[in-house]
């Protein structure tokens, strides 16, 4: 039987085994809801601008919410920026569709970058030529040394209405490829005429 004086240290180590299992099973759940918004994130598109796919830079910065104490970022090891969705863009959309669970969540679909956390950090990205039309803002996760998140930031606000802009999709044409297309068309409606006027000829000749 334990004695009395080692009684507080048993109560001690069992505290800390259970903080530590409760600390995991959070990690564990993968909660978005669950994410302690940590970073202050700000990106140059100003509300409602438009930014070209394949074509225009956004700059994205972040860094640790300076009101928060300090070593709250001790454990941060990675940073993940991210283009996301915002809801205008995500209606009757399901393959873009939030969901709590962080392996679930479709919200973000397009990786700016992927670096060592550094603390204040800046990158200049260049738009995806392939990220489509729609209205959208950026997210950044910070990871631990396992990939598990342990925080967040994003430009917007809670209910993702702020601060938000457009990317306007490439159409994957080109005005000489429409040049040529058009007189290929004309080429074609010539050469079909030519082609009924002579077999027309050679009919009126065949009759005399």
């Amino acid at each position: 039987m334990a004695s009395t004086a080692a009684r507080p240290l048993l109560l001690l180590a069992s505290a800390v085994v259970l903080a530590s299992f409760l600390a995991t099973a959070a990690h564990a759940s993968g909660l978005f809801s669950t994410l302690p918004k940590t970073l202050v994130v700000t990106a140059s598109p100003t509300p409602g601008q438009v930014v070209k796919g394949g074509e225009d830079k956004i700059k994205v910065t972040w860094g640790l919410n300076k009101s928060l104490p300090a070593g709250t970022d001790d454990k941060y090891k990675t940073i993940k920026v991210k283009l996301c969705y915002a809801p205008v863009s995500q209606k009757d959309r399901p393959w873009r569709k939030t969901v709590d669970h962080l392996n679930k969540d479709k919200t973000c679909q397009f990786k700016i970058v992927a670096r060592p956390y550094a603390g204040n950090d800046s990158v200049e990205w260049t738009v995806e030529k392939d990220a489509p039309t729609g209205t959208y803002f950026v997210r950044v996760y910070a990871f631990d040394a396992m990939d598990g998140e342990l925080g967040y930031g994003e430009t917007t606000d809670a209910k993702k209405t702020t601060n938000l802009f457009q990317v306007e999709a490439i159409s994957g044409r080109h005005a000489t490829l429409d040049i040529v297309s058009i007189c290929f068309s004309v080429f074609s409606v010539v050469s079909l005429f030519g082609f009924f006027y002579n077999e027309k000829r050679k009919g009126k000749a065949e009759s005399k």
